[in-house]
């Protein structure tokens, strides 16, 4: 009740202000200034469009220009206000309406830039930039409350709002400092991870499991720790938890057995090694490059550019060839028949010749040509060659150097043969 009658009797003095002709001349003034505001915001913003265009780039001087476009439209409204206040204190006008607009429009430039700082610690996306716009009106809003004075009997109001469970006491202003708080530890814990990631990956001294490991580890226990100190900040006893925890150990148990699974799996391909990024794996039907290791899943990407995400409980549990574990280098076979009236000898010195014309076939161990067997259409010869960078793909080395088998035979009459039957046809005994 105190709350409602507080907010009445402010809105009282507020009509009061605003119906006389000076306030009306204000309320005017600030309408003009925000239309005024709007137009220059507009304009601005699509400058900045084209300019950011050329610094592609420059990834600061993005973020400074990026940066000024949050701060246009009440940076632009606050000049057009300080203008026209001038001008209305020459002729006396009473500029009590205006004086509320300049610390609120001051106030929404800084938390606007400031959050915008803040939410660099996360990955771009249109999610967060929506949630960056519900931040900042959510911390203006307290701000201006504070600024008009109505603040006090608010929180008072949301501490009144509240329910027990067990021994502690829930309110509504508990709950929203427990929020504030996990979202503040959380945006630290943040960017503290990137740095730490940031800084694996520039070592020379990591390998990219160690990379992973380190990351990953530090996410889970920075996050964790955030989280609790969160919780210790508001004051709320971990015991009222117990309950809480024994219902999601439940949970694992039944039907997060499976996330929690690859959870795990995840952790013992980080530490055991058998697979870190930039290895080329075949996982059943499928052949590609591991580009990262997460807490859930693989991301593999094959030769189309399709990125599956295979689960790690699937490479903990499945046959897994991986063509890099521990030496990069592979061996490739490549079969061809000649005709048995060409020269076996002269046709093997040849598939020698076109493998180490490739840049990408190794001398040591050097390729070697076999005669395997005599077939029924024609002598089987097979070429071995081996490559250090399969990721670079496998089944274009072999093109090519088929390309030049062609290539090389045509130019010294040698043929490859090809199936054939000789059919016979007799008469019968009755035509004879």
């Amino acid at each position: 009740m105190e709350l409602l009658e507080t907010l009445y009797s402010f809105a009282l003095e507020r009509i009061e202000q605003f119906s006389t002709i000076q306030g009306g001349l204000q309320i005017a003034d600030v309408i003009i200034c925000g239309a005024l505001a709007a137009l220059t915001h507009k304009h601005w913003q699509q400058f900045i469009t084209r300019l950011v265009g050329n610094f592609e780039q420059q990834g600061f001087i993005r973020f400074i220009l990026r940066g000024t476009n949050r701060i246009a439209f009440p940076m632009s409204m606050l000049l057009y206000l300080l203008l026209t206040r001038f001008i209305l204190d020459q002729f006396g006008v009473n500029t009590a309406v205006l004086d509320i607009f300049t610390p609120l429009l001051l106030s929404l430039a800084g938390i606007k830039l400031g959050v915008y700082i803040l939410r660099t610690g996360f990955s771009p996306s249109p999610a967060l930039r929506e949630w960056e716009y519900v931040f900042s009106l959510i911390v203006w809003g307290v701000l201006a409350l504070h600024l008009v004075g109505w603040l006090p009997d608010v929180i008072k109001a949301m501490d009144e709002l509240a329910f027990t469970f067990g021994d502690t006491r829930f309110s509504v202003l508990a709950l929203l400092e427990l929020a504030t708080s996990i979202l503040v530890f959380i945006v630290l814990a943040t960017w503290l991870t990137r740095f730490i990631e940031s800084r694996t990956r520039r070592s020379q001294h990591l390998n990219p499991s160690m990379q992973v490991v380190l990351t990953k580890t530090s996410k889970f226990v920075i996050y964790g720790l955030a989280i609790l100190f969160a919780l210790q900040a508001v004051g709320i006893d971990f015991t009222a938890f117990a309950v809480f925890s024994g219902a999601v150990g439940v949970g694992i148990g039944f039907g997060l057995q499976r996330i929690f699974s690859n959870f795990i799996s995840g952790f013992i391909l980080i530490f055991d090694r058998s697979i870190k990024p930039g290895d080329v794996i075949t996982i059943g039907d499928r052949f590609g490059w591991v580009q990262e290791l997460n807490a859930r899943y693989v991301v593999v990407r094959d030769r189309d550019g399709v990125e599956s995400l295979i689960p790690n409980e699937n490479l903990i549990t499945s046959e897994v060839t991986n063509w890099s574990y521990s030496d990069r280098s592979v061996r490739r076979r490549l079969p061809v028949s000649i005709s048995y009236h060409d020269d076996p000898e002269l046709a093997m010195s040849l598939m020698v010749e076109s493998a180490q014309e490739h840049p990408r076939v190794l001398m040591t161990p050097e390729p070697v040509a076999r005669l395997l067997r005599f077939g029924d259409n024609g002598i089987e010869l097979e070429l071995r060659i081996w490559i250090e960078d399969p990721e670079n793909g496998v089944a274009n080395v072999c093109s090519d150097i088929n390309l030049a088998f062609w290539k090389r035979f045509k130019a010294h009459d040698i043929s490859i043969p090809f199936p054939q039957r000789d059919v016979h046809i007799q008469a019968s005994p009755e035509s004879i």
